[in-house]
């Protein structure tokens, strides 16, 4: 065991594997499903209103989660700049953990479905609570390796990206979170890729 921990890496390597296994279970607890009820698992899944949206590994808002590391970083850096950087991707963890047990709570996801374009959201099944832990993980370690204008450069690409696409990013998630807006949510139901009966649900 000293031997493990000879290289202090694999101490904070250990606790984010630790912390993530530790959401898995809550989730799990908490009734969450492991992976899709579809019966399988998929790399990608495009479909950003479709039934299997947040239920498998990547889909359009694991790019959202990817800022989130960028964003952990520069944060964690500002208060916390003296701490190793292998410290500070777990506290990021640690933050993104508690964040994705609170989004799959009953009252996030309600506040989801009342005020946002996700009508129909249920809540992400466990395997997609992970990878969105892991593809903030990813946005911190390149944000700890990029020059500071390349990662502005990467977040504000994915935004804009993101927006284009799905007329949603984590700009607009957290603006209509914090404070509703509903010409915001009229536009984004206007979309092509929008089914027809959200829409038609979103007139009731």
């Amino acid at each position: 065991m000293k031997k493990f921990f000879a290289k202090p890496w694999r101490l904070y390597l250990l606790v984010a594997v630790l912390l993530i296994s530790a959401t898995a279970l809550v989730e799990l607890l908490m009734g969450r499903i492991p992976i899709c009820q579809c019966g399988y698992i998929a790399l990608w899944y495009g479909n950003a209103y479709g039934s299997g949206n947040s239920q498998h590994l990547i889909d359009w808002y694991s790019f959202s989660h990817i800022a989130h590391g960028v964003v952990f970083y520069f944060l964690l850096w500002l208060v916390a700049r003296r701490l190793p950087v292998r410290m500070r991707i777990v506290l990021a963890i640690l933050i993104e953990c508690v964040w994705e047990m609170a989004e799959n709570s009953p009252f996030i996801i309600e506040r989801y479905r009342a005020i946002t374009s996700a009508l129909d959201y249920t809540g992400d099944s466990v395997i997609n609570s992970v990878s969105d832990i892991l593809m903030m993980s990813f946005g911190f370690y390149l944000a700890s390796k990029l020059r500071v204008w390349h990662t502005l450069l990467l977040v504000i690409f994915l935004e804009l990206f993101t927006l284009y696409e799905i007329r949603d990013n984590l700009t607009l998630n957290v603006v209509m979170l914090l404070h509703p807006v509903p010409a915001i949510k009229t536009w984004q139901l206007n979309a092509d890729i929008v089914p027809p009966a959200l829409r038609n649900f979103n007139k009731h």
